[in-house]
C-alpha cells in the first residue's frame, strides 16, 4: 500500500498531490469557480472538465485530446461509475461531508481518500491497493475533482442559506 498526501487552498485554484515530500502531481483550474482543470501526474498531463453543477465530469489526455473516462454525479446517491479501457470502475462516497470516498473494482477497495480539514485548507491522504498505471491515475485525479466539485457545491449551498438568514 502508497500512501499519498493531497492539499488545495479551500478558495484556491491549484491542489496539489505528494508522496513524501516531493510533488508527484496537481490539478490546476483556471480560477476557483472554473469547470475547467489541467492535471499532471507522474508527468503525464490530463484535462478534465464538468458540466454545470456536477452532473457530469469528463477527463481527456491533454495530448491527444482523447476521452478516458466519464463520470455521471448523483447528489443524492453516493454511487457513481466510469468504465476505463472497458473496465467498469465505482466511485463510493462514504459520508455526507465527503471526508471518505473510494473507487473499487469487482467491488474491491483501489484508491481510498480521506479528508482531514475544512475551514481554510484541505488536505488528507490517498491510499493506493494496487499498483500504479494509466487507469489508476485516471481514478486518482477523477476523485480529487470530484471532491473539488462537491466542496464548491456546499460552499454555493452555505451562501444561499447565509443570504436566506440575513
Amino acid at each position: 500500500m502508497e500512501k499519498l498526501q493531497w492539499t488545495k487552498d479551500i478558495f484556491g485554484s491549484k491542489l496539489e498531490i505528494k508522496l513524501g515530500s516531493e510533488t508527484i502531481g496537481n490539478i490546476q483550474w483556471g480560477n476557483m469557480l472554473s469547470p475547467k482543470a489541467q492535471a499532471i501526474i507522474n508527468g503525464k498531463l490530463f484535462t478534465l472538465n464538468r458540466e454545470f453543477f456536477l452532473s457530469k465530469i469528463e477527463i481527456f489526455d491533454a495530448n491527444d485530446h482523447s476521452l478516458l473516462g466519464v463520470v455521471i454525479i448523483n447528489l443524492f446517491n453516493p454511487k457513481s461509475d466510469v468504465v476505463i479501457n472497458g473496465k467498469r470502475f465505482e466511485l463510493e462516497i462514504k459520508n455526507f461531508w465527503q471526508s471518505q470516498w473510494s473507487w473499487k473494482f469487482n467491488g474491491v477497495e483501489m484508491i481510498r481518500y480521506t479528508s482531514n480539514e475544512f475551514i481554510l485548507k484541505e488536505k488528507g491522504e490517498i491510499e493506493l491497493f494496487t499498483a500504479w498505471n494509466e487507469e489508476v491515475e485516471v481514478l486518482l485525479l477523477l476523485g480529487l475533482f470530484v471532491r473539488n466539485q462537491f466542496i464548491l457545491f456546499m460552499l454555493f449551498l452555505l451562501t444561499i442559506l447565509v443570504v436566506i438568514i440575513l
